[in-house]
């Protein structure tokens, strides 16, 4: 598992060796470790010798770590400019520059356009503006030339620690923000590369080791991302003794004569991702169009038979489909069954749910539920507040609503009542397309079936992600997530990385389930 941490926390792993007078060595591996990664970049495209190298310098240690990096490129035969934004850059990082012939340029009010034009004509620009412990974006100058440089586009981005203006615990973007193509950060990742929009911002994440790792194993990390390791050791998987009962029986009340097409999509995804039953209640026209997608499924006009676990609420519509998801929601709530609760269902809620409740809201539609919550306050929350700082507002719906909360997204964020929040990133953005939260919603529904029964089993895989029995329904959520986004990239690659239809995510489902299982070595059944 990737955990992620806050600045502070960062912070607090290094300030024992900062007392021991270990901050120079610290900075040190800090520089060498970017050093290193662009060296790697720039193999990847042309010969180092004569490349041309400009550090965007701040003051403080983000500054001295860019300069100290940059003085070593210079001694690889890198051409090396630094762009002083303070006049109290780091001065034995300076001093180290200035000893590898780097040339040095200073930022000034008016010079900004032609400082940007001068960096984006050289191969990689590492932005060292500032770091984990700034707090806003850039003013004045370096707001000035970063504008610039977003529109000139350099041909290589390195950030140092982080992309100037990302703030580290959110992910929130104060903008002008440079996007980076890589981001080199140091001792751990922090919570704001691993959630949009700051995820967006940071392109690909190499963690460099400076020897605070063993502090941060006693922090509770901000936040967490399965890997594929993690996905296929807890994914279910059936005995050699198994039978579609103790497989999973998942009800599902989704789609409506006008949206059809969300229950044909979530029961088939739901077939696909291993339940070992399906049953569909809705209207009969519905019924015929799910049976012929699905002919495994049952068709019940009524929400009836026991059941596992319950998807309520894609494509729901009308009052009476409305009151079968209103009584489904009642049933399971009585019975102390997990729910998925999806778009028209999420209308439906309790004054306080069970952490078994899974809402699966977009941006949009988690600004109307907490809206609709009495305690959000007066001012109205709306889809770009969502989008600006995802991270704070699923939290505050999955603590108000006592649910667990997938926020889907570019990277999709999934956060139980007690503040554990996971973040999965696997998918494409051409799966931002119609019918694809539908087909989460029935892989998600699926893995509750068949997780029910064992998710409290203190000897059960989900155990052994270290979590109470309450964050473990979130753990579910994550793999569904992970499940989804990378059926999404396995069937987007099948089309040479063109785009995919709903249905070409839901079709690869079940291969992506199988390479999982066979990556943790897994038998098949």
């Amino acid at each position: 598992m990737i955990s992620a941490f806050t600045g502070q926390q960062i912070r607090d792993a290094e300030q024992p060796l900062l007392d021991a007078g270990e901050g120079a060595v610290l900075m040190q591996r800090a520089a060498f470790g970017l050093a290193q990664a662009v060296v790697r970049e720039v193999k990847t495209r042309r010969r180092l010798a004569g490349t041309s190298v400009t550090v965007l310098a701040g003051k403080g240690n983000n500054g001295g770590d860019g300069l100290f990096a940059a003085a070593l490129l210079a001694r690889r035969g890198m051409r090396t400019t630094a762009v002083l934004a303070s006049a109290e850059v780091h001065p034995e990082a300076l001093a180290a520059f200035a000893a590898a012939n780097g040339r040095t340029l200073y930022l000034e009010p008016g010079n900004a356009e032609e400082l940007a034009v001068l960096c984006a004509a050289g191969d990689v620009v590492i932005d060292a503006l500032l770091g984990t412990g700034a707090r806003g974006g850039l003013r004045g100058p370096s707001a000035e030339l970063v504008a610039c440089l977003q529109e000139l586009r350099p041909r290589l981005v390195v950030a140092c620690d982080l992309p100037s203006g990302l703030d580290a615990n959110s992910g929130e973007v104060h903008w002008p923000v440079l996007e980076a193509d890589v981001t080199v950060t140091f001792g751990g990742v922090k919570a704001g590369l691993m959630t949009d929009p700051g995820e967006g911002s940071a392109g690909r994440v190499h963690v460099v080791e400076i020897g605070i790792e063993g502090s941060l194993t006693s922090q509770q990390p901000e936040l967490r991302r399965l890997t594929s390791q993690d996905v296929g050791a807890v994914l279910p998987h059936p005995g050699r003794r198994a039978h579609k009962y103790s497989r999973g029986v998942l009800g599902v009340v989704a789609g409506s004569v006008r949206f059809p097409g969300a229950a044909v999509l979530g029961v088939h995804a739901a077939a696909l991702a291993g339940a070992g039953m399906v049953r569909y209640a809705g209207p009969q026209t519905v019924g015929q169009l799910v049976l012929a997608q699905t002919p495994e499924a049952l068709w019940e006009p009524d929400e009836s038979g026991r059941v596992q676990a319950w998807l309520l609420g894609s494509g729901v519509a009308g009052e009476e489909q409305l009151e079968r998801a209103r009584d489904a929601a009642a049933a399971a709530l009585a019975a102390d069954v997990p729910v998925v609760v999806d778009a028209g269902a999420l209308s439906l809620l309790p004054e306080r749910c069970p952490p078994h409740w899974i809402l699966t809201p977009h941006a949009g539609e988690l600004a109307t539920l907490l809206d609709s919550l009495p305690s959000t306050g007066e001012v109205a929350v709306t889809r770009d507040d969502v989008e600006s700082r995802p991270l704070h507002f699923v939290r505050q719906a999955a603590e108000q609503t006592g649910a667990t909360v997938l926020l889907k997204g570019a990277t999709t964020l999934v956060a139980s009542p007690s503040g554990v929040v996971f973040s999965q990133s696997e998918g494409t953005a051409w799966m931002a397309t119609a019918g694809s939260g539908d087909v989460l919603g029935g892989v998600l529904g699926a893995l509750l079936a068949q997780s029910a029964e064992t998710i409290k089993d203190d000897d059960g895989a989900y155990a052994g992600l270290g979590l109470d029995v309450a964050d473990r329904w979130a753990a579910v959520a994550a793999v569904a997530a992970s499940v989804h986004g990378r059926a999404g990239t396995a069937a987007s690659a099948e089309l040479a990385g063109g785009p995919i239809t709903a249905s070409a995510i839901m079709a690869a489902v079940p291969g992506v389930i199988g390479s999982l299982n066979a990556e943790c070595d897994r038998p098949r059944p």
